[in-house]
């Protein structure tokens, strides 16, 4: 193919892409951890620098590492270990996303030694990368940090870092070809950066889905040991004794009511004595 087509089916794939989450399933896995595995055996291997999560990022990353596992919802704990992975990854990534977005600022596509319409398709492509870099990659990172195990927000990361490698792969080679060496090894050096982040996502991604898996083994395993607990279990017996008649409830008396209290009679009013008549 042609390299001008080339980057003309990359910027279709890169600006058309709409992630949706992606639900793992059972019968699915197998599936999912081989199409991870070949993605690893076939990526261009990185010739760039190979950058460690241990001891790298001390100051900052180490609160974002506890405010990850503060984020992490009730229910589904995260190690601390799995965490600082990730903030170590997420790191690199938004440093190499930087110094990408630097370097694409400075490129003057339209003095390269080419057509204009080879000129033309490589400045829609740094235009589709620089927004995908200012608004797509920073809303991806901010999801997976607050969900730092979640299989859909992994996979969304790691599919748009696939598309942005492709599309980035060919305004490196446009450089190479038409613009000057510096623009070239700069955009070079972003490529190895953002394939380095790849492959961890990747590794990440395969442990994570390895991890899940073990997970759903042990609970279903579970579910069939109660299941089998519930049948053999004997079935309480309630005995009656129907032979005795009921006996019947006893009455109550009921309290006599009191008798009002007798009244004494009322006194008789006192007689005056009798005066004497005046002779």
């Amino acid at each position: 193919m042609p390299m001008r087509d080339r980057g003309v089916h990359r910027a279709a794939v890169f600006t058309n892409m709409n992630p949706k989450h992606i639900c793992l399933t059972v019968g699915l896995s197998s599936l999912f951890l081989s199409a991870v595995a070949s993605s690893q055996s076939f990526a261009p291997q990185a010739t760039g620098p190979q950058y460690s999560t241990q001891g790298s990022f001390q100051g900052s990353s180490f609160q974002n590492t506890l405010a990850s596992a503060q984020a992490a919802p009730q229910g589904s704990a995260v190690s601390y270990t799995s965490v600082t992975q990730l903030n170590g990854l997420l790191a690199q990534l938004e440093s190499t996303s930087k110094a990408a977005q630097d370097d694409l600022s400075k490129l003057r596509v339209e003095k390269w030694k080419t057509d204009g319409s080879t000129k033309k398709q490589s400045l829609n492509d740094v235009d589709s990368i620089q927004r995908n870099l200012q608004t797509a990659l920073p809303e991806m990172i901010g999801q997976l940090r607050n969900a730092p195990e979640d299989m859909p927000a992994t996979f969304k990361l790691y599919r748009n870092l696939d598309a942005l490698y492709d599309v980035l792969g060919g305004v490196v080679e446009s450089a190479g070809a038409f613009g000057p060496k510096d623009d070239f090894q700069a955009l070079s050096t972003d490529l190895n950066g953002f394939e380095g982040t790849r492959k961890q996502l990747a590794e990440r991604i395969n442990n994570l889905a390895v991890s899940k898996e073990q997970e759903i083994v042990r609970l279903r395993t579970d579910l069939k040991t109660a299941q089998a607990a519930i049948a053999t279990a004997p079935p309480k017996k309630v005995v009656v004794d129907d032979t005795e008649p009921p006996k019947k409830p006893v009455a109550r008396k009921k309290p006599a009511p009191k008798k009002p209290a007798a009244t004494a009679p009322a006194p008789a009013p006192a007689q005056s004595a009798p005066q004497p008549n005046p002779q």
